[in-house]
């Protein structure tokens, strides 16, 4: 969105064994070590996307019209628990009900699990390894271009059988045109869910719809 402007994050420079910064995102010319994965040794890089998330939860709050609901048990809307303890979890429910909702829920890892429409949950970031050597900024990037896809109405859902079993699907379209999408078997989703959803996506063959923008806001706990 035009308006959004990340804000300003200090950078942190980090030091490995021998005193020397890492330059993450760029370690690896080679492909990484073997000893590096599963190995997390700077987790705490990622801290600045709980700013980004606060950020993003303040523009969306303040542009949209929505109804917000700011508490740790909004969490629940995660398909699966996350690994790591919640210190903050925000629903933000467009008015429209032909737009998807969007759940912001930050970890103490510090991570942030992004819960799309009904059946999708994004993590940031997806894997905090060194051998990954993932930036906080990249992930950074993937979240915003993920938020506001959804907020544009470029956002899609879907479940089908195959082979007897449920199989839940997303694509989305970004500002810069890049498309993206997956799909999994709906083992490990609560089978609920899954059929509570099913009705409400068929209505909506084409995707879930651009959020539209308010003049004023209601802020509350949903019924």
């Amino acid at each position: 969105m035009g308006d959004y402007r990340r804000p300003p994050i200090d950078a942190h420079v980090f030091l490995d064994g021998q005193g020397q910064a890492i330059t993450y995102g760029n370690r690896w010319t080679a492909g990484p070590p073997d000893d590096t994965y599963s190995v997390e040794t700077h987790p705490e890089r990622f801290a600045p996307l709980h700013t980004v998330a606060d950020a993003l939860i303040d523009y969306l709050c303040g542009t949209f019209d929505v109804v917000v609901e700011d508490s740790e048990a909004v969490a629940a809307d995660l398909m699966h628990p996350p690994y790591n303890d919640v210190v903050r979890a925000v629903r933000i429910r467009p008015n429209d009900p032909s737009c998807a909702t969007l759940t912001f829920v930050l970890t103490a890892y510090p991570a942030v699990y992004l819960h799309a429409g009904l059946l999708n949950d994004f993590p940031y970031p997806v894997c905090g390894c060194d051998a990954c050597d993932s930036t906080w900024a990249a992930e950074a990037d993937d979240l915003e271009r993920q938020v506001f896809a959804v907020v544009a109405g470029q956002y899609r859902e879907s479940v089908e059988r195959r082979q007897s079993r449920p199989w839940v699907s997303y694509a989305l379209t970004c500002s810069n045109g890049k498309s993206s999408g997956g799909g999994t078997v709906a083992d490990g989703i609560p089978l609920e869910r899954v059929r509570a959803a099913t009705p409400i996506l068929r209505t909506l063959p084409d995707g879930w719809a651009a959020w539209p923008r308010a003049e004023s806001l209601t802020i509350g706990p949903q019924p």
